[in-house]
């Protein structure tokens, strides 16, 4: 699974996405995740992403962000802010598999 990070600048969801590959692994899913900031967007959304994540403290460019997405076709999701820390991994991942509809 292709998951596309979108924060402020896309360095400070490295902990986030480390915390969200590790809990995917725990259920045997291969996950490749990018995180990226919100300039790179229109570019990068085009390159065969499965879903799109915004983090929270972007959340006021989610709009934006979302209507990239859908151009594509790609679903896009808020990521929950309790989700956004070292500890945030399940969090992340139980509304991953709710949006991509993963048992």
């Amino acid at each position: 699974m292709k998951v596309l990070f979108v924060c402020s600048g896309g360095m400070s969801s490295a902990i986030v996405v480390n915390a969200l590959k590790k809990e995917a692994e725990k259920e045997g899913i291969e996950m490749e995740v990018l995180a990226i900031g919100t300039g790179e967007v229109a570019h990068e959304i085009k390159n065969g992403w499965d879903i799109c994540m915004v983090a929270p403290q972007i959340r006021h460019r989610f709009d934006s962000v979302k209507k990239e997405a859908d151009a594509v076709g790609i679903p896009c999701e808020a990521i929950p802010p309790q989700g956004y820390s070292p500890l945030g991994g399940p969090i992340v991942f139980k509304k991953l598999k709710e949006v991509m509809n993963i048992k």
